[in-house]
């Protein structure tokens, strides 16, 4: 199983648009990819533009899969094109 977590710093303005583009990824995703077990993404409470998103796939190919769909080649680059500074982006194997 492949998890990721990121952290993104959306810029100010930007916030509905990384929204809609984050979810229509999410849907397409999840309605393509039976591989892919989460897609998930949150906005924090406190803190105004700070946005995780959290991934879970069945294994590595699931993932390689979700990497190189041509939604996702279409769809992240305006994501991040609302993102200031660098994404946090961390790996994690699941143990429960």
């Amino acid at each position: 199983m492949i998890v990721f977590i990121a952290t993104l710093n959306v810029a100010r303005g930007k916030e509905s648009s990384f929204e809609k583009l984050q979810s229509e990824l999410s849907e397409i995703a999840h309605a393509n990819e039976p591989g892919l077990i989460v897609y998930d993404v949150i906005r924090h409470v406190d803190r105004p533009g700070v946005y995780v998103v959290y991934a879970r796939f069945k294994d590595r190919q699931a993932f390689e899969f979700h990497q190189n769909a041509d939604f996702h080649q279409r769809l992240v680059p305006p994501i991040l094109d609302c993102v200031e500074g660098e994404m946090d982006l961390q790996f994690f194997d699941r143990v429960a």
